[in-house]
């Protein structure tokens, strides 16, 4: 292993050792793969997406979703385009729970891809937005009075979904309508 540029550089064995680890009996072993994974950073995106999507539990795509939402703001966009290329529930509910972590830098891209004609995946990457909670409120209430009809729906059902923090937003959008 080196480092270089924030990341640490290592094997391509080595990134599948550490997502094996993620499986492990010792919680130990699996936070120490999962601070490893987020070290290596990038280039474990795209194994740790393929490890969740995979997974025959869902402790093994918890440790996963951790370990991507560690690495943060460059794990958004493959997760986003991982979710709507696989269509398993489990494989979406835990990268939304990733997005939802990773948080402020996934908002916009969550929302973007809410255009998607995919209803459940829209379902999730509204769950992912409530996870994030207020940060993505003033985004959403810029999409209110968005051209696109599904993304202003998309909108108004996640401010809706965000209960407390979400629905002064909609009641005060509806009044300046009247």
């Amino acid at each position: 292993m080196t480092r270089s540029g924030g990341e640490t550089k290592v094997s391509e064995e080595e990134i599948r050792e550490q997502i094996a680890a993620l499986g492990s009996p010792l919680i130990d072993q699996r936070h120490e793969a999962v601070a490893a994974l987020r070290e290596t950073g990038t280039p474990a995106i795209v194994p740790l997406i393929a490890a969740l999507a995979d997974a025959k539990d869902n402790e093994l795509r918890w440790y996963a979703a951790i370990a991507l939402a560690k690495i943060g703001e460059s794990a958004v966009a493959p997760l986003i385009a991982a979710m709507q290329e696989v269509g398993d529930r489990d494989f979406r509910r835990y990268a939304a729970a990733a997005l939802g972590e990773i948080g402020i830098p996934a908002i916009e891209s969550l929302i973007t891809a809410m255009r998607s004609e995919d209803r459940e995946l829209r379902g999730f990457l509204s769950q992912a937005l409530c996870r994030i909670g207020e940060p993505a409120v003033e985004p959403l209430r810029q999409r209110l009075n968005d051209a696109d009809e599904l993304l202003r729906s998309c909108a108004t059902l996640t401010l809706w979904q965000m209960g407390e923090t979400g629905v002064p937003v909609i009641v005060k959008h509806a009044e300046n309508e009247e």
